[in-house]
């Protein structure tokens, strides 16, 4: 049982500690709806001096006065107590709203300057933020990283402070919830939507990347700079695409051409016929002689005297010496 015990103290204190670590990374975004047309909403007067430059809409609601328009710019259009004004502050209740209630939160120092934060929800025990000097936002690579700081009453920049955006953190997602008023001291630099209970003020000089909403109240402007703050696309990583492999038209191989000949020599080397030599031993045969009579025999009426062929006389001569070879062996 004791070991059971330790060990179930151990995974409770674990799971308290993961449990304070993820108390700051559970902020969600807050839905401004139509207020987010807006770099400048104001519930009762929206009071300009100086040359201030206002790149988005500007409205009031339900108040009526704007003044310092000129010298004052606006890029976008202005709305006086009109259907989109109206319309904007209705969301803007919501959007305060959302932020109030958003949990888990991690209280820390009235104090910002100097410090380095973490996506989360924040809020201080003495209910206010203040910021001297730098506060750093870091966003820990994800653009879609969430800050919320939640007051009960103030929040009060001191002059030339800043508010630093690092590591991917964008102002857009970055929400001021103040129960009553924020002032932003001279030449401050000032990053997120201030949603304000009651009113705004902008010293001279000070700038923000944002917006300034304030739901019931004023907003007094001072030769400033406000701009419409507008969320980057979310990084996603690239697909490549499906590319088609274009269809390879075979090149014809030529036919290639026989130029070599093929030339059968044949030498014919005449053999020569061997050469049957035979000899033939003709013994003559003596010619009988005839009994001379005196008298001349008629050379026309004489048989000797008769035209005998000579092939005859060779063949006749032949076979006699055959004839005469057979006896003589």
């Amino acid at each position: 049982m004791k070991i059971f015990s330790k060990v179930s103290v151990v995974v409770l204190a674990l799971a308290f500690m993961l449990g304070l670590t993820g108390l700051t990374r559970a902020a969600t975004t807050v839905d401004l709806g139509t207020v987010g047309n807006f770099a400048v909403l104001a519930g009762s007067t929206l009071t300009n001096t100086g040359s201030s430059v206002i790149t988005g809409n500007l409205g009031l609601s339900p108040g009526t006065s704007v003044t310092g328009f000129p010298p004052g710019t606006i890029s976008g259009i202005q709305y006086v107590a009109n259907s989109t004004a109206v319309q904007a502050q209705t969301d803007l209740t919501t959007a305060y709203n959302n932020a109030a209630g958003q949990t888990p939160v991690s209280t820390v120092p009235t104090e910002l300057g100097g410090t380095t934060k973490t996506a989360g929800v924040y809020d201080s025990a003495a209910g206010t933020f203040g910021i001297t000097g730098t506060l750093t936002l870091d966003a820990q690579g994800n653009s879609n990283a969430v800050f919320i700081f939640k007051t009960a009453s103030t929040l009060i920049t001191a002059g030339a402070s800043n508010v630093s955006l690092v590591n991917g953190a964008q102002a857009c997602n970055v929400f001021w919830q103040v129960g009553s008023s924020a002032t932003l001291g001279a030449n401050s630099t000032f990053k997120g939507n201030i949603l304000a209970l009651t009113s705004a003020t902008l010293t001279t000089g000070a700038n923000v990347e944002g917006r300034v909403l304030a739901r019931n109240g004023a907003v007094t402007l001072d030769t400033n700079t406000v701009t419409k703050a507008t969320c980057a696309a979310p990084s996603t990583p690239t697909t490549p695409s499906a590319t088609s492999t274009p269809a390879v038209t075979p090149t014809p191989t030529p036919t290639p051409t026989s130029t070599s000949t093929s030339t059968l020599s044949v030498t014919s080397t005449s053999i020569p016929a061997p050469t049957s030599t035979t000899s033939v031993t003709s013994t003559p045969t003596p010619v009988p002689t005839l009994p001379n009579t005196g008298i001349a025999p008629d050379e026309k009426s004489t048989p000797w005297n008769i035209a005998i062929p000579a092939s005859m006389l060779l063949l006749v001569s032949i076979s006699l010496a055959i004839v005469l070879r057979k006896r003589t062996i």
